[in-house]
């Protein structure tokens, strides 16, 4: 639970730029909503990120210190009190605009996801979204899915039926992808936006450039990206400023899918140890930009860039994840120049009510304000949420005991929870001569556990949250080699490290101090040696059989059997065996020592 509280929040509410730059108030505080006649003309801007269609409130908390070097744990999150956060940061400027930075879709909670996340895309309507950046997981249905979310309609894309509720009326804010590049060279939507403020000699522009991560291509399913690439993320956005500034833009804002990580206790002032490959994109953008509305990792901050990097005065901000927080950011542009002239923000948490976890229930505090769900946000939510209860709560089959990814989002070993999962694809593709199976880690997702009832029950809800993609799964032929290299690929220093979690009846060796390539020491099936010149059948989802998470190794896909079911089926069917599955407690990767 610790782990998952720091990706949550790390800080809060005020920063202060530089001396030059007027003093950001603190949480709660209260701006006047008249516009001046003379001096800056003031924007407010509402931002979130990666709200991963979290109707209901996810029973996690957000952090702030609590003055004595601890932290306190505020119950947040929730659509219909996120909706009153984001009219409270409005309510405070005559001028606003409301933004995203991606993945208000994708990994969602099952009463959006049977849904086809169209409920997700229905709460930023009426919670006031105006531009959104694509994210990776808005590709998680392939583009003409995505499509649809911006079009509305009831065409078919999945293997889920649209418009069950009602039909569905598309998104009425605006998705922007400077850097998704479709086949015929144009952009999948707008790459940017401008917003006018005020009239006559005191009107300001603020431009609005929006894209997602150059990787989306390795973290999407290249089945539905339909020839789509991902340029540079800073090449994407330096050519595009020039034009903006042509046409008038005093302020540039980047709504960016990518982000960083901090480490330390909450801080209301900084961004400590700013680490991430935001940081390299930071580097080389055009000096110009203004603020930097980041996201993907989960994490919050609000950072003065500058302190990083002198030459690169960027306001940059992060709002965590599932509207636990909405970040709170003023602009203040001279119209006599066309320059911002300052900058802050803030990131208010999104209060809402209490939960009961093992240790106790966590209740709102005090300390920070609470929201008020909003009435006619509730009520939508609460149409989806029940219409879902059914499915949710269906039995799905049993296990003898608890499973666990342990170290959640940040760990790079799927643990028992993984090796069940390799175990469950395995089973379901036999019939295809499969001997091994693998999932990759970081296609677990949140709560990163499975803990059945007294009696060893697991419902469709608990399978659906650790594994909410409905993959296809793939069964190929690759040789003892090429297995080895794509074990390898999990280990080298170009992406993230991950052990790919094995199927029974295979092990392996890793050693991390040797040099990429050759980290792999030693792979088993069965009690005998990989022969690198055999030929093996091999099992992943669809997503890795795609080169997903950059194991371009299983790409090959060669003599390809697909599966009939999907991987959340096979988990189910793996399930419903009695007496109960035992937990696969055994390593099926072990680090080598000495």
């Amino acid at each position: 639970m610790a782990t998952t509280l720091r990706r949550i929040t790390r800080f809060l509410p005020t920063l202060l730029l530089a001396p030059a730059l007027a003093a950001c108030a603190g949480q709660g505080a209260i701006r006047s909503a008249a516009a001046p006649a003379t001096g800056p003309v003031t924007v407010g801007i509402a931002a979130l990120n990666d709200f991963h269609g979290a109707l209901e409130p996810p029973k996690t908390s957000a952090l702030i210190g609590d003055g004595k070097g601890g932290v306190v744990q505020i119950p947040a999150g929730g659509a219909a009190w996120l909706a009153s956060a984001l009219d409270s940061v409005r309510a405070q400027y005559p001028n606003h605009l409301t933004v995203a930075a991606g993945d208000l879709i994708g990994a969602t909670q099952l009463s959006s996801s049977l849904f086809l996340d169209e409920p997700a895309i229905g709460v930023m309507n009426r919670a006031g979204l105006e531009f959104n950046a694509v994210g990776n997981h808005e590709f998680d249905r392939g583009r003409d899915e995505l499509k649809r979310k911006q079009d509305g309609g009831c065409q078919r894309h999945t293997a889920l039926t649209p418009c069950r509720l009602e039909k569905f009326k598309g998104a009425k804010f605006g998705y922007l992808a400077a850097n998704s590049i479709e086949p015929n060279g144009s952009t999948l939507f707008p790459a940017t936006a401008i917003r006018s403020f005020g009239s006559g000699k005191r009107k300001v522009k603020v431009g609005l450039i929006g894209l997602t991560l150059k990787e989306t291509g390795d973290l999407s399913s290249r089945d539905g990206l339909k020839g789509i690439h991902f340029a540079d993320e800073a090449d994407t956005v330096n050519a595009l400023i020039p034009d903006l500034k042509a046409k008038g833009v005093s302020a540039i804002v980047l709504l960016i899918h990518q982000g960083g990580y901090t480490k330390g206790t909450p801080d209301p002032s900084s961004c400590p140890q700013l680490t991430g490959a935001i940081l390299p994109i930071l580097d080389r953008l055009d000096s110009r930009v203004d603020v930097v509305v980041s996201g993907h990792t989960h994490w919050s901050y609000v950072c003065d860039y500058a302190q990083y990097n002198p030459a690169k005065p960027f306001l940059l901000t992060s709002a965590g994840v599932m509207g636990q927080l909405v970040t709170d950011i003023t602009l203040e542009i001279d119209p006599a120049t066309q320059r911002v002239v300052a900058k802050r923000a803030r990131n208010v948490i999104v209060q809402s009510e209490g939960y009961a976890t093992r240790i106790g229930r966590i209740e709102p505090k005090d300390v920070v304000p609470r929201f008020t769900p909003r009435a006619d946000v509730a009520a939508y939510v609460g149409k989806y949420v029940d219409a879902s209860k059914v499915e949710i709560q269906r039995p799905a089959g049993s296990l003898a005991g608890e499973v666990r990814r342990p170290g959640g989002d940040s760990s790079w070993n799927g643990g028992s929870l993984g090796n069940l999962i390799a175990d469950a694809q395995l089973a379901a593709t036999r019939t295809a001569g499969a001997q091994i199976a693998f999932m990759n880690p970081f296609g677990i997702r949140a709560p990163h556990i499975l803990s059945p009832a007294a009696d060893g029950t697991l419902t469709f809800g608990q399978l659906y949250q650790v594994q909410p993609f409905t993959n296809g799964m793939v069964t190929q032929s690759l040789t003892g080699a090429e297995l080895k290299a794509a074990l390898e690929e999990g280990l080298d220093d170009h992406q993230p490290k991950q052990l790919l979690s094995a199927s029974a009846g295979f092990s392996w060796t890793y050693d991390l101090t040797r040099p990429a390539g050759s980290r792999v020491v030693a792979m088993m099936l069965d009690g005998k040696p990989i022969d690198p010149s055999a030929t093996y059948r091999v099992t992943t989802n669809s997503f890795l059989a795609n080169g997903g998470d950059s194991f371009s190794s299983l790409a090959r896909q060669r003599d390809a059997a697909i599966a009939p079911i999907t991987d959340l089926e096979a988990l189910e069917a793996w399930l419903k065996a009695t007496p109960a599955r035992a937990v696969p407690a055994e390593e099926r990767a072990v680090e080598a020592k000495g």
